[in-house]
């Protein structure tokens, strides 16, 4: 059996930059231990799967080692691999998460634009455990859906982070989302996960879910700019309308081979 693979530096308009997602499309879903096996091979952060359902597309994310319930950066991948490479005709495509809902990705000359639902933080008391996740004290810290969301005072703050992932990795989250107001843009973040095989992440879409409604209030702006202060960078524009999150970015085609399965 063949199979189709393409890779996709989301978030940026320059290869390598942005975050490396790989795309399967599939004509029928695999086995599960047969996904996660691909996506162990690739190494990347995530590789999405789809598979064409009438007038939507199935959707699941796999890390090397899990599948998570959203991932932005793959999500926006496999809608440039349609777009640009699948010859998927309309301007607005339509995913289905079994883990996240209804997905939309819509195409306006060189940027996407992803729509996903808002996730809404609540305050929480930071424990000792949660303190020593980095060498820094944050201002306050929070708890999504998902995620925790640590604060801090400046970007310069962010930059400079050393986290201590075996730490992190004992947290009750998928990861740590860190950030803070930006100096150029309204705000910067960087993401660690560890939790699920992701120590670092360069360009985290499903955070910006968390961090759009978080900045939108703490600005009191519904537009915002957004930078991931990863090696690789990232930059994005997001949209809190509604619940629902619009994030928007250029991507870059890497990659485009197949997969040979015995």
């Amino acid at each position: 059996m063949k199979l189709k693979i393409y890779q996709v530096d989301a978030f940026t308009d320059k290869i390598f930059g942005g975050n490396p997602a790989a795309v399967c499309p599939l004509q029928e879903w695999l086995s599960d231990d047969l996904l996660q096996n691909i996506a162990m091979e690739n190494n990347l952060s995530e590789t999405a799967f789809y598979v064409k359902d009438g007038n939507k597309y199935q959707i699941r994310w796999f890390t090397p080692t899990v599948e998570v319930d959203l991932c932005g950066h793959a999500t926006f991948a496999a809608a440039f691999v349609l777009f640009h490479q699948e010859d998927h005709a309309e301007q607005k495509i339509k995913f289905f998460s079994p883990r996240s809902g209804q997905l939309t990705v819509t195409r306006q000359d060189e940027l996407l634009t992803l729509n996903f639902p808002a996730d809404m933080v609540q305050p929480v008391e930071p424990s000792q455990e949660i303190l020593t996740a980095f060498d820094l004290k944050p201002k306050t810290v929070y708890k999504g859906k998902t995620d925790y969301l640590f604060a801090f005072k400046s970007e310069e703050d962010v930059k400079k982070l050393n986290p201590n992932l075996i730490n992190i990795a004992q947290l009750d989250a998928r990861g740590v989302i860190a950030t803070a107001k930006g100096n150029d843009v309204d705000f910067v973040s960087r993401f660690f996960g560890p939790q699920v095989g992701v120590d670092e992440d360069p360009v985290t879409g499903s955070a910006h879910t968390t961090l759009t409604p978080f900045w939108a209030k703490e600005l009191g702006k519904e537009e915002l700019t957004a930078n991931q202060l990863s090696k690789r960078k990232g930059y994005l524009k997001c949209k809190y309308a509604d619940q629902r999150v619009e994030i928007s970015g250029q991507g870059r085609l890497f990659m485009s081979g197949k997969i040979y399965l015995d």
